[in-house]
């Protein structure tokens, strides 16, 4: 497992003091790209053969949130790869060792002129190693929506929304979620399905709605729609006692 270093910054919480979850998406977003720039696959790496990754799906389980102050370890590592799709467990570990959050994600290997799939380079496959997954109650990608959702306030995408590929980085997409829901609450698992690409001057539609689950979890629901109304992102946020 690839690992680094970490201390939960002030501005990195919330006004409890705990590290709130856009930071600990921005962790985790940190530690797969120190991996790939440590291992010589990262960021140039790809550009140089026109590639990219683009994250399919997040899901993002927490068992709590650190306080301000508290020195952590964050970890990742890729479990499989199947074409052009690469899927990656990550960690939050605090200093005794337990798991303060764990995380699975899917990712997309792409051409980046053609937006074709892309294959995994020789060095790609022999530097990536992979490990057993994480033990974890693994969700599927696909998020259902109710049928209720309602329109909020549009967002148009500004330049400090982008990542070095052009598009919203994916922690924004979650960020803009958390100020359409506008109340802060307690996350005990976030889902993530990513579906299409936002660019700079887009408009994106929020569609808020809640569903209850079966044993009477109760989830928030934001899709995040283009002007002519295709999904860029479906968010599922579920409440806890976290």
């Amino acid at each position: 497992m690839y690992t680094f270093d970490g201390r939960i910054r002030y501005s990195e919480t919330d006004s409890m003091g705990r590290l709130t979850l856009e930071a600990l998406l921005d962790y985790f977003q940190d530690c797969s790209t120190f991996h790939s720039e440590d291992l010589g696959i990262g960021v140039e790496y790809l550009n140089e053969r026109n590639l990219f990754w683009v994250l399919v799906s997040w899901q993002i389980v927490i068992d709590r949130y650190p306080a301000m102050g508290e020195r952590v370890k964050i970890g990742t590592f890729p479990y499989e790869f199947k074409g052009c799709m690469g899927y990656r467990n990550f960690c939050m570990l605090d200093e005794k060792g337990n798991y303060a959050a764990k995380a699975n994600s899917l990712w997309a290997l792409l051409e980046r002129d053609s937006l074709r799939p892309g294959h995994p380079t020789e060095d790609m496959l022999e530097k990536y190693t992979l490990e057993e997954k994480l033990p974890m109650d693994y969700a599927g990608r696909k998020i259902a929506l109710p049928q209720d959702l309602k329109e909020r306030e549009p967002i148009q995408v500004m330049p400090w929304h982008l990542d070095t590929n052009g598009h919203v980085n994916n922690g924004q997409y979650v960020r803009m979620a958390m100020g359409v829901l506008g109340e802060r609450f307690p996350v005990g698992q976030l889902r993530a399905e990513y579906k299409r690409q936002a660019h700079l001057g887009d408009v994106l539609i929020p569609c808020v709605g809640e569903r209850v689950g079966e044993r009477g979890e109760k989830f928030r629901m934001v899709s995040l729609r283009d002007s002519q109304g295709s999904v860029c992102v479906n968010i599922e946020l579920e409440e806890s006692g976290c």
